[in-house]
């Protein structure tokens, strides 16, 4: 398996991608049509990548190996110079990610 790349989600958007055969949600509010790709964070980056999540509850790690992807991923920064985090041009297969984790917001 290549280094897996990780994406925040709520568990209910989870589940109902394991009944459709694939996840088509690229963050909180805004669907993989809507905005072109999905994000996704390595395991060093997600704790910041949270902040967009903060309120939520019953939040899941998709645990992603790229080498089971059938669409591109690209490291990409926002901004000019700026950090470079995983983006999938395509919806994940379920089959891709191995692993799903609780998220447990630090200190709680």
């Amino acid at each position: 398996m290549s280094d897996p790349i990780l994406h925040l989600t709520e568990r209910a958007l989870w589940e109902a991608a394991r009944v459709s055969g694939t996840y088509e949600i690229s963050t909180r509010g805004k669907t993989l049509k809507e905005e072109g790709f999905i994000h996704l964070s390595t395991r060093a980056q997600l704790p910041r990548t949270a902040r967009f999540y903060e309120g939520l509850d019953d939040l899941v790690v998709l645990v992603v190996d790229p080498g089971r992807l059938d669409v591109p991923v690209k490291y990409e920064s926002g901004e000019p110079g700026g950090e470079e985090f995983p983006h999938v041009y395509g919806p994940i297969p379920v089959e891709a990610v191995v692993a799903v984790e609780p998220w447990v917001w630090p200190g709680g």
